[in-house]
């Protein structure tokens, strides 16, 4: 879906008024994301040079109250030089508006374009960067639970109930085979830090090999920092079907993320089972989409097996291969 509230062109003028901003040049709603509504801000800028900024309006996804620690976190990350798209204030210091009816901020234009089929290259870069936030993140007091932890599984499981096999004949069983496995592995003594829990390639914005920022935090939380990597490898490593492995781009995501952060010998042993809970959760939050997005809505539902054949391929994978070891 690509704006889910719109809002006229002289109401988004009259809202850069609170700022120093310019007036507005244009307003385009970003088709990229379903979360939120984004609109690409051009205006003639403070100096009269031109500027852009992200206008972003909040669903109903996003709680409003989380939005101080979204905001917190960018802030600690890019003040420890992440590249990272910043909420900016108004003339009186505020930084969450409301604007169509909507919660509504402005923020930081970042340059670059995310990628579709990532090269080894790119993977290794993703790594680097993930990494690197992981470092910067060291200090930030903020705590936010993970919502999309085991127990939102379960939850998401529990919600999706028979509704499971009109997705896909026995994926309710699967489903169910899959939660006792992780309810009796998942690692409770690895380290824990924030981490960005979505950093899928449409979350990084790159210039050729080079990434050039990080966006769209709205799933970050406080939970097992090895799960980050997991869930980034899920993303990264296959084709959008999930049929295909890239054994290449693996290793480099692997290899750019032990050049940058590393992994300490659990995280390592503990990773296929951290990749297979990352396919479980996308795999459950696709496939209650599915169950729940009436069939001619303006979003398109994406398919949960493409995560299925993730699950499966980490399920019966050499832990040895998952990071190029």
């Amino acid at each position: 879906m690509a704006v889910y509230t719109h809002v006229p062109a002289e109401e988004i003028d009259a809202f850069l008024t609170r700022y120093d901003a310019g007036r507005l040049v244009s307003a385009k709603g970003i088709a990229e994301g379903v979360e939120n509504s984004n609109y690409l801000l051009e205006t003639t800028g403070a100096d009269g040079k031109g500027h852009r900024f992200i206008l972003t309006l909040y669903e109903k996804r996003v709680d409003e109250a989380d939005l101080p620690f979204f905001m917190d976190l960018l802030d600690h990350l890019g003040a420890r030089g992440c590249l990272v798209p910043r909420f900016i204030a108004d003339k009186s210091g505020q930084r969450l508006q409301q604007l169509g009816g909507r919660p509504a901020c402005l923020i930081e234009f970042l340059t670059g374009i995310s990628v579709t089929e990532p090269t080894p290259a790119q993977a290794r870069a993703a790594g680097v960067a993930l990494g690197e936030l992981h470092r910067a993140a060291q200090g930030f007091a903020g705590e936010r639970r993970n919502a999309l932890d085991i127990a939102g599984w379960h939850d998401l499981a529990t919600k999706c109930g028979d509704d499971f096999d009109s997705v896909a004949p026995g994926l309710g069983a699967r489903v169910a085979r899959e939660l006792a496995f992780l309810d009796a592995h998942w690692p409770s003594d690895l380290a824990r830090s924030v981490i960005h829990a979505d950093l899928f390639p449409d979350n990084v914005l790159m210039l050729g090999d080079r990434v050039t920022g990080l966006i769209d935090f709205y799933f970050s939380c406080t939970d097992l920092r090895a799960y980050d990597l997991a869930v980034t490898h899920s993303a990264w490593c296959f084709s959008n079907d999930g049929a295909t492995w890239f054994a290449e781009r693996a290793a480099a995501l692997g290899s750019g993320y032990t050049a940058s952060h590393g992994l300490t010998e659990q995280e390592r042993a503990a990773f296929p089972v951290l990749c297979r809970g990352a396919a479980l959760r996308f795999l459950l939050t696709r496939a209650y989409d599915w169950i729940n997005t009436p069939a001619d809505a303006l979003v398109t539902r994406k398919d949960p097996l493409a995560y299925l054949r993730r699950l499966d391929f980490y399920a019966s994978a050499d832990p040895a291969v998952l990071l190029g070891a």
